[in-house]
């Protein structure tokens, strides 16, 4: 597929341009306003749309009408900048953040707001990709093998896109006996038309149950589906490896393992830096969002310029300060995984501040292997030299000796305290990629290491250098007040922009909200 972009599909709040206007409008370049039928007539048009899905995904739209004016929602910059500081282990040090790192958002905050719009643009660009190539091999324009090859990487983008979109709008799947709580509402229809956007227009909300059997269904055919094995496009590996985590948090330990053992093409690279050295060809990344000179989300997102030019966040001394990273670990090795700036520590992960080029890493081997290892502890039987074998993968090519500091039978007493030797590592190995709040979103009422609601953070705002110094764990004030699970600010609300033209949301907003 070419690297290009024609496709924009305008819509806001899931599929609302406003409430008086509500209509898809699709803009191909150079062509205008074309109609859907058109844009599905030929085979370069269709490819012009599925790479169409792929820029929504990496770039958004946020509240701008421009074709480039997005944030990076949902699955470019957006998706790791916000994950992490929902979480404690980044410190956001100026404003840009500070409603998602302080929890102090409302049905209205730009931030959460655009995290669904644009998460649901995403999925009915998909819908209508799917509906759209559907009805191309059906009238012979392309081959069912090359038809059958699109709408897998489709229904790979609406599983993930749903998946993402649940763990921040709904309560993790084991918050009640058969996951019978609210979830999110599974769009499956490409609305285009004005009976769709009427129909669809008071759905509701599907159960956590519900939602994760359509995302694994979705991902099951993506798997079957795709035929293209590119990085930065779905693969059946990337639909494979993202089960592993889907399974992990519905706790189904077992098909963590049945799909992570598919996976064998692929091996970590032999330092922790490999991923992000050459983020578009190395052998660890499975699925990663592409950005280039001409298609990034700019000054205002990318990741180069919000964790490394402007300085926006920085690792908190919570994790850098934690006894369980090595003082010699490669991972904290300056220039090449980190930099200091007046005495703090941020991610060096993300390199080109002047064209933001680094990819944003999705799901990469590395994570593959860590929720096996889980897995592999907390399944009923649990197969603990395994586990420990499946961790020690990852952790010691950052290790200085290995022979000296790799994890051992007697660095654990049971299954639970290899567990939390798993939680720790993931908290360090994949600092700065977005993935802190899916496990605090999973790890609440955990059977092993529960964490309850929103952990305290060191306060928004710049740390003193004086705060780095390891030797000690952080002990330091907590400027941010942990917020018990059973707060309603643990869950985003539904944007008021969606609940004021879905009268059936609005009657289903999280409570509190």
């Amino acid at each position: 597929m070419k690297n290009i972009k024609k496709l924009t599909l305008i819509i806001l709040s899931g599929f609302f341009l406003n409430s008086c206007t509500e209509e898809a409008i699709l803009d191909l370049e150079p062509i205008n306003n074309i109609s859907i039928d058109a844009a599905f007539s030929s085979p370069s048009l269709i490819e012009s749309s599925v790479n169409g899905m792929y820029n929504a995904a990496a770039i958004g739209q946020y509240n701008s009408t421009s074709p480039n004016g997005g944030r990076g929602y949902i699955w470019g910059a957006a998706f790791i900048q916000q994950n992490d500081c929902r979480g404690e282990d980044v410190v956001n040090t100026a404003t840009f953040y500070q409603l998602t790192y302080t929890g102090t958002y409302d049905a209205t905050t730009a931030n959460n707001v655009y995290y669904w719009v644009d998460g649901y643009r995403l999925i009915n660009r998909c819908n209508l990709v799917i509906e759209g190539v559907t009805n191309a091999v059906n009238s012979g324009i392309i081959s069912s093998a090359v038809g059958d090859n699109y709408i897998g990487q489709a229904k790979f983008l609406r599983a993930i896109t749903h998946f993402e979109l649940l763990i921040h709008f709904a309560r993790p799947y084991q918050f009640t006996s058969g996951a019978t709580h609210p979830g999110i509402p599974y769009r499956e229809v490409g609305i285009n038309t004005q009976a769709e956007i009427d129909s669809e227009s008071s759905r509701g909300r599907n159960t956590v149950a519900e939602c994760y059997t359509k995302i694994i269904s979705d991902l099951n055919d993506a798997e079957s589906k795709i035929t293209t094995n590119n990085l930065n496009y779905a693969s059946k590996n990337a639909a494979i490896a993202f089960k592993t985590r889907v399974y992990l948090h519905k706790r189904d330990w077992d098909n963590v393992i049945v799909e992570g053992n598919k996976l064998t093409s692929y091996s970590l690279t032999a330092t922790p830096v490999g991923p992000f050295a050459n983020s578009y060809s190395n052998t660890e990344s499975i699925f990663s969002i592409k950005h280039s000179a001409a298609m990034n989300p700019g000054v205002n997102a990318a990741l180069a310029s919000q964790y490394k030019r402007r300085l926006l966040v920085a690792i908190s001394p919570i994790i850098w300060r934690d006894p369980s990273w090595l003082v010699d670990d490669k991972r904290r090795e300056e220039g090449v995984m980190v930099f200091t700036s007046a005495g703090r520590k941020y991610t060096y992960k993300y390199k080109d501040e002047t064209n933001y080029t680094d990819a944003a890493p999705i799901i990469r081997y590395a994570e593959v292997i860590l929720n096996m290892a889980e897995a592999q502890a907390r399944k009923s039987s649990p197969d603990l030299p395994t586990a420990l074998s499946l961790l020690n993968q990852v952790r010691n090519r950052s290790l200085a000796d290995v022979a000296t500091q790799a994890y051992t039978s007697s660095s654990y007493s049971d299954a639970t305290s290899l567990v939390g030797l798993i939680l720790k590592e993931r908290r360090i190995e994949f600092l700065m990629e977005g993935k802190r709040w899916a496990d605090i979103h999973r790890l609440q009422g955990d059977n092993m290491h529960p964490i309850d609601g929103i952990p305290g953070k060191r306060a928004n705002g710049n740390p003193a250098a004086s705060e780095y110094t390891l030797g000690t764990p952080y002990a330091g004030p907590l400027g941010v007040a942990p917020i018990p699970g059973s707060d309603f600010r643990f869950l985003w609300p539904i944007p008021q922009i969606e609940i004021n033209v879905n009268p059936t949301l609005a009657a289903q907003q999280n409570p509190g909200w």
